[in-house]
């Protein structure tokens, strides 16, 4: 076969023979690698046939962390006797470690690793981090005490139960990231096709991610209720241990992406290339500015903006005379570098106005559970709903939320605006800041009542009201949690660098953490000060706190929050990347054609 230049997409001739679907159709020419290490045939790799495999293990880690996350409240006061405001910082400390950690998973699978690979090493260590729950509660040496209820719990228990949850912290570390990067990676973004899927992955991947969740505060809550711990450790245990078996069999199935080595590293080239050259005056155009050629399997190029201009002046050239190839990296930088460095500097302002959101659904898995503790849950004389249950609704609201943004918001808006995202991704985004300030409103509502309950029949205490009054509560931070952290999964994977993609993940789940750092700062400030005028909004219980004022106070930061946001987000400037014009026509599988790396 000769070798020519065709258009992507295009039928052409070769040989006076029939019709032949081009190389671009047959092969997926976006750096990614099958896993042999040659080009991915597009027929046999990525796309649903890949992602159901990853979708599958994340349903499974999902069912392993809420099963253990919505519980944990419950256990560090009932079995570990803690108080209610140092539970809920332990419950803040240990998920903003777990939501931290992604960074450095992110790190090491886009830099040195890989995406296949750090997945699985991390879910060995999720999996030893089960393993030893597990053993804390059946091991006779490590349970909590001999006798049921556990008046005194053994030193060694509260041990080996927070080394094992912070080992699970570690796995999650290596798994969210690159798990969600690595299925976003199976399209192909300059596929027509593949492109209008995969801006509906995000929102599917939330909801395998939403039905674990949803068996894990039901089907594994009821375990622990009814068998106890151990089993519904176990249960975790072996449930993660199979999916670990199911990933690795789709192996044939993916598209790889090879590690790019240091990421900090060109930005830094670029910033001090930048400041070297800031006397020199600003390109007039991008044409002044360096750039390499596009390769058909290297990364995207990007387009120049003039967001950032000071960062402009390291891809001019000044030194004429010298070829550009033998001009140091620190002292001229490509276009496609100075954007990307950008990027980052531009998703700042988004991360900090993102945190407040996060703060307000953070609520859910501490104070939100623990109300549900002191309301009517018995459904009949035989059976009383458990407290992390009621979790399961905002499940029930984001699984709805996703289906009608997907099947039918995104068509109308795309039909509407003629555009073929529709909602915009900051949009999306904002609706569910709106959606959280409702949720904090109904919050306080709610809680206002039930006090009023407790003071007027103090003995009865709000046992007479159902438990039930929190449903809106949890559903509408389902519906705002379906907007917002779909929105800022899609938006952090896909505006950061195509060579970070685990990293913007990490940013979101790092989003969450900082959230919780930032609500036990909250809590242990509000309740000293307001401990000093007589009556703190934490007391030792909640009939003696003032979660209605507090649930208050997060809506007002909300709101100041949002107005920032908007502002912020009507002058954003989206990534712009440049097209693959054309593609070398070559067998897929020549051996001219296959990468000198390992394969995967």
């Amino acid at each position: 076969m000769t070798e020519e230049r065709i258009p992507k997409g295009d039928i052409i001739r070769i040989n006076n023979n029939v019709n032949e679907i081009s190389e671009y159709e047959k092969c997926v020419f976006d750096s990614s690698l099958d896993y042999k290490g040659r080009v991915p045939l597009r027929a046999s790799t990525g796309v649903w046939r890949a992602s159901l495999f990853i979708i599958a293990i994340e349903f499974s880690e999902r069912l392993s962390y809420f099963g253990i996350a919505t519980s944990l409240m419950i256990y560090l006061t009932k079995v570990i006797h803690q108080d209610l405001e140092t539970a809920a910082k332990s419950v803040n400390y240990w998920s903003g470690v777990t939501t931290l950690m992604p960074l450095l998973g992110g790190f090491l699978a886009d830099a040195y690793l890989g995406r296949f690979s750090t997945v699985f090493i991390a879910s060995l260590i999720y999996i030893m981090g089960l393993a030893l729950l597990t053993m804390s509660r059946l091991v006779p040496s490590l349970r909590p005490c001999d006798s049921e209820p556990c008046a005194n719990t053994r030193e060694i228990h509260v041990v080996v139960f927070f080394l094992s949850i912070y080992l699970i912290s570690i796995g999650t570390g290596g798994h969210k990231p690159s798990l969600e990067s690595f299925g976003a990676d199976q399209f192909d973004d300059d596929h027509d096709g593949e492109r209008r899927k995969k801006m509906s992955f995000f929102n599917w991947w939330n909801f395998g991610l939403c039905s674990g969740l949803l068996l894990g505060v039901t089907l594994i809550v009821y375990v622990q209720e009814r068998f106890g711990w151990g089993a519904a450790d176990m249960t975790l245990m072996i449930t993660m241990s199979i999916s670990l078996v199911i990933f690795i069999i789709g192996r044939p199935y993916y598209r790889y992406r090879k590690p790019s080595g240091s990421l900090v590293r060109p930005m830094l080239q670029v910033l001090v290339a930048a400041v070297a050259k800031r006397k020199v005056p600003y390109p007039n155009s991008s044409s002044e500015m360096f750039e390499t050629p596009m390769e058909p399997q290297s990364n995207r190029r990007l387009c120049h903006t003039d967001t950032l201009r000071f960062l402009d002046k390291a891809a001019v050239i000044t030194d004429k005379g010298t070829s550009e190839e033998k001009i140091s990296p620190w002292k001229l930088a490509t276009v496609t570098q100075v954007e990307e460095t950008k990027l980052i500097l531009n998703m700042i302002p988004i991360w900090i106005t993102c945190v407040p959101f996060a703060v307000c659904s953070s609520q859910i898995t501490t104070f939100f559970i623990k109300q549900a503790t002191v309301m009517n849950r018995r459904i009949n004389s035989d059976f009383m709903i458990p407290p992390a249950t009621i979790f399961g609704l905002s499940a029930i609201g984001m699984i709805i939320t996703v289906t009608v943004y997907d099947k039918i918001l995104v068509p109308i808006a795309r039909r509407a605006r003629n555009d073929e995202r529709g909602i915009k991704i900051l949009e999306r985004i904002g609706l569910g800041m709106i959606f959280s300030i409702v949720a904090m409103v109904s919050a306080a509502l709610v809680e206002r009542k039930r006090l009023n309950i407790v003071n007027t029949d103090p003995n009865m205490s709000s046992l007479s009201m159902s438990v039930f009054w929190l449903a809106p509560q949890f559903v509408i931070v389902g519906v705002a949690d379906g907007f917002t952290y779909v929105g800022l999964q899609e938006y952090f994977y896909d505006q950061v660098p195509d060579s970070m993609r685990s990293i913007g993940i990490a940013l979101y789940l790092s989003v969450i953490g900082a959230a919780n750092f930032v609500s036990s700062l909250l809590i242990a400030t509000i309740a000293r000060v307001t401990g000093k005028a007589g009556n703190s909004w934490f007391g030792k219980d909640l009939n003696s706190s003032r979660l209605d004022n507090f649930y208050w106070f997060l809506a007002v930061i909300a709101v100041l929050n949002l107005l920032v946001y908007v502002m912020l987000a009507r002058r954003y400037k989206y990534k712009s990347v440049e097209k693959r014009a054309d593609v070398v026509v070559a067998d897929c599988y020549d051996h001219d054609n296959l990468h000198p790396e390992a394969a995967v």
